[in-house]
């Protein structure tokens, strides 16, 4: 096999690697997000259909449009943030139908209903979002004159106030656990971690390089949910901050915050791992105690994402994360190479930064390492 087939062949090995992991996450985020759109689908709808039957509103787009807007796609439907979409929704609605009927369309209508509408939503309000969808819908009413008074002066604004109106009643009567995507996200990013070092001590058990180099594109592939899980954590503990009656909640997203650093930090520790696995493998240089371990940390780490994923306790993971760090000692490696002896020294900072993640010091993480001086 010439060597640009041989390049072509591992090309397409790695975007097949990286198809399934997009699928994968892909799928997650479906099943999060299916019955929160399904909710917002019927409640368009039904704003909708008030609109149209109740009101005798001919084309009462604006209703679905706010409801959708203001409820979207997110399981953690926060009221303020639906508050903040609905008010700016009706608001850019109602400054656009006074612009247009006052100055008509164009450019100049275009510029002042932006600037009143932007002004008066910081005044209201210090929420990005109010903001942004008040100089939106005012730019939607102004530049689509063709339905500008299908249903009356008024008729879209009112539409706006029906459509978000059934957005804070959903909201209202279907509050969200702030703690249930963060642990979602949680979950997944953890069990991407177990599954990456699970193909990784396969593909050492096998001596397949391409194997081992596919762990590595799928440890590359996660980063996007790590970062995903910190900013869900960080706005689920500024929302729970404002509603007293979810301030319980707190302490565990307190833990899920600290375990997403420590999950993220063991994952950039896996992919150096990885990356030295390479040239392990290619050398032949390979130890069936140093796989027993990665596999052994690949299952714990599933303890781990299983416990973060439902509230529980994290001891099961812990516990057989010390069991693994009781035996990396790199003297035990002095005869097989410097190469594992450096996975090994690497893998002991991944176990503590994985006790870490259950809720260890550094310190106490750090204890649990096999006595790594000589005799």
């Amino acid at each position: 096999m010439s060597e640009a087939e041989h390049e072509r062949r591992l090309t397409w090995r790695r975007v097949r690697v990286r198809v399934r992991q997009h699928r994968r996450q892909g799928w997650r985020r479906v099943k999060s997000a299916f019955l929160p759109v399904l909710i917002a689908a019927i409640a368009a709808s039904a704003a909708w259909s008030l609109a149209h039957y109740g009101f005798d509103h001919a084309q009462p787009f604006f209703a679905p449009i706010a409801a959708w807007v203001c409820l979207g796609f997110s399981p953690d439907r926060q009221i303020r943030k639906v508050a903040e979409l609905a008010i700016g929704v009706t608001l850019g609605v109602l400054l656009g139908e006074v612009v247009a009927h006052f100055l008509g369309t164009g450019i100049a209508p275009i510029v002042i209903v932006i600037v009143i509408a932007s002004l008066i939503a910081r005044f209201i309000d210090r929420g990005i979002l109010l903001t942004v969808q008040a100089g939106v819908q005012g730019i939607v009413i102004v530049a689509l004159p063709v339905i500008t008074s299908v249903d009356g002066a008024s008729g879209r604004w009112i539409d706006a106030l029906i459509g978000s109106s059934f957005a804070l009643v959903v909201a209202a009567l279907t509050p969200g656990d702030a703690r249930r995507r963060a642990r979602e996200l949680a979950r997944g990013a953890t069990f991407d971690l177990a599954q990456m070092l699970d193909h990784l001590a396969s593909g050492m058990e096998e001596l397949d390089v391409q194997r081992v180099q596919d762990a590595l594109v799928e440890g590359r592939g996660t980063q996007g949910v790590l970062d995903e899980w910190s900013e869900v954590v960080r706005n689920a503990q500024l929302s729970v901050r404002f509603s007293p009656a979810s301030g319980h909640y707190l302490p565990e997203l307190a833990e899920l915050k600290h375990a997403n650093l420590m999950v993220d930090r063991a994952m950039r520790n896996a992919r150096v791992i990885t990356r030295r696995a390479v040239s392990a493998v290619e050398e032949g240089e390979v130890d069936p105690n140093v796989m027993r371990s990665i596999r052994a940390i690949s299952e714990a780490v599933e303890k781990l994402g299983s416990a973060l994923g439902a509230g529980e306790s994290t001891l099961p993971a812990r516990e057989a994360l010390a069991a693994v760090a009781g035996e990396l000692s790199p003297v035990e490696f002095d005869e097989a190479g410097w190469r594992l002896q450096t996975l090994v020294i690497i893998m002991r900072s991944l176990v503590v930064d994985l006790l870490q993640a259950t809720g260890l010091s550094t310190q106490a993480a750090s204890a649990m390492l096999a006595d790594d001086s000589r005799s």
